[in-house]
């Protein structure tokens, strides 16, 4: 094996050391001269060169290692790949999915090894645990969580998401053996902005498995903690123990008359190999090199992490859950769901259905052909869409609300919670009246509130407020309060939801925003005017 290495950092002198030990090492790249002179001083037996290109063009090197800033890994690991070399590739394997599937198709086509250095996954007691799990010693897996804290080092060019948490994805993923359904990231940004300095992530699995991960370069400690529960047995991994590494301890719950009752035994240390965990990944490298066969930390397992992290990332931006993946569940043409929409695997969007830009559907939800769902939508929880619904920009459909046919909801509508539209004023199960269905418009910006009515065939004017519970049978005017069964009106609302006050004022001011409204004219509610 010739091994050529890009860059000579702080982690590429580690893989430096240990690919020259394993007698692999030809040849290192950097671009700073004061590098490459200390290269040449401690390696005189390899070559040092300046230049990416002049080391990929070199036949007698069969693989590439990258050790180099994140955002520069996809570039460099396909022009390695394209030359025909098999790369190592530090994490991550890129900084978007697209990128990583981009580099995985192509080591395939190739006939290349992809490897991506997820460490831990080669650590000795990562492995043991990995052994009690797959050997059932640990029962079914109930809760895992991971913490990796520390002061420092504070990174400028990724967050601590992406700098810590990978290492812990994948174990998490490793050890399971499955894809989580959503992630939820929260965090700080305390030093720089836009910089997570610290993160917690909440993931959830279909098996009904529970992990998470918390990150931080802001802790007074170093600790590295994982810790793995099983409903027989609980396995802890203390990487920062100076002697109780791996230990197992034989915990138990009882049930007496129904009450769960925590039994606690004495942990146990367990023995692994004592070997440096890079050198076990270098190695890993090469034997994949030499036999062709994937290694642990193959680019597709690499893509997994990677997804997760993305998810991860775009939940820490928005503030909510993110489905894993944003893949739409089989059976639905992707050419109506745009590719940043995302889709939970429970919820199903039938063929047919149009569903718009950072479009957000949760568990449970059913879209019917030939509705229309804007950009920036949330569908909550168990919502159901029927047929030729349209719904504009920004809407959110809170947990069980069915939107039927006839419905037509504007920009930035909100249906609370179990909030119910109609379409036939006079139904029976036994006489069909799809031809009779009426339209029911909610105009721009209003509320509709938790388990109010709908009758079909009245338009709610925009920025109307319908209170909780209030059935509804007749229009409502733009900005006008309605509560109660049969709804009537109680005041006036801004724009921006605040209580203006009751008829009768010459013009009303928001206390909040500032905006000032005066009735536009009998039945056409309030409207804006200069203040």
């Amino acid at each position: 094996m010739r091994v050529g290495l890009i860059g000579h950092g702080m982690w590429g002198t580690n893989l430096a050391r240990n690919f020259h030990e394993l007698r692999a090492l030809a040849c290192v790249v950097d671009s700073r001269e004061e590098v490459r002179q200390a290269v040449r001083k401690r390696y005189p037996d390899i070559d040092v060169l300046e230049s990416v290109e002049g080391m990929l063009q070199r036949e007698e090197l069969t693989a590439v290692v990258i050790a180099t800033p994140a955002e520069t890994h996809f570039e460099l690991a396909r022009s390695a790949l394209e030359a025909g070399k098999d790369v190592f590739v530090e994490k991550p394997l890129a900084l978007r999915v697209q990128e990583g599937k981009e580099l995985v198709a192509l080591a395939e086509a190739r006939g290349r090894i992809l490897m991506v250095g997820h460490l831990m996954e080669y650590h000795p007691a990562v492995a043991r645990i990995r052994e009690l799990v797959q050997a059932g010693e640990l029962g079914q897996i109930q809760y895992i969580y991971s913490n990796r804290l520390n002061w420092g080092k504070v990174r400028r060019e990724e967050n601590i998401l992406w700098s810590f948490a990978p290492h812990d994805i994948a174990i998490i993923l490793g050890l399971l053996g499955e894809m989580p359904e959503s992630v939820y990231a929260r965090g700080g940004n305390y030093l720089q902005p836009h910089i997570a300095d610290v993160t917690v992530t909440t993931l959830d699995f279909r098996s009904g498995v529970q992990a998470h991960i918390f990150v931080s370069w802001l802790h007074p400690y170093k600790e590295q903690r994982l810790v793995v529960i099983g409903d027989k047995k609980v396995v802890c991994f203390d990487d920062t123990s100076p002697e109780q590494k791996l230990m197992v301890y034989p915990h138990r719950i009882e049930w007496v008359d129904r009450v769960p009752v925590a039994r606690k035994a004495n942990g146990e240390a367990l023995v692994f190999d004592d070997v440096e965990p890079l050198r076990v990944e270098c190695q890993a490298f090469l034997d994949a090199c030499t036999t062709r066969t994937p290694p642990l930390t193959d680019g597709v397992s690499a893509l997994r992490v990677l997804q997760v992290l993305e998810d991860s990332q775009s939940s820490l931006a928005s503030g909510i859950p993110e489905a894993v993946g944003g893949s739409v569940p089989g059976g639905v043409e992707a050419s109506g769901v745009h590719q940043t929409a995302r889709i939970h695997p429970s919820a199903h969007v039938d063929p047919g259905a149009e569903v718009g830009a950072e479009t957000r559907i949760w568990h449970g939800a059913h879209v019917m052909p030939g509705s229309r769902i804007g950009s920036n939508c949330i569908l909550s929880q168990n919502v159901f869409v029927a047929g030729n619904v349209t719904m504009g920009d920004r809407v959110k459909v809170q947990n069980n609300v069915s939107v039927y046919e006839g419905v037509v909801l504007e920009d930035d509508v909100f249906c609370g919670p179990s909030m119910v539209f109609t379409n036939v004023r006079n139904p029976r199960a036994h006489v069909e009246r799809k031809n009779a269905f009426e339209e029911t418009r909610i105009q721009r910006g209003a509320t509709l509130g938790a388990n109010c009515t709908i009758r079909c065939g009245v338009t709610i004017g925009s920025y109307a407020f319908v209170g909780a519970g209030a059935v509804v049978t007749r229009d409502v005017e733009p900005h006008r309060v309605v509560v109660g069964n049969p709804a009537r009106p109680a005041g006036w609302a801004c724009a921006c939801g605040e209580v203006l006050g009751a008829d009768g004022a010459e013009r009303w001011a928001c206390a909040r925003c500032g905006n000032q409204y005066e009735e536009s004219g009998e039945g056409r509610g309030l409207q804006k005017v200069d203040s």
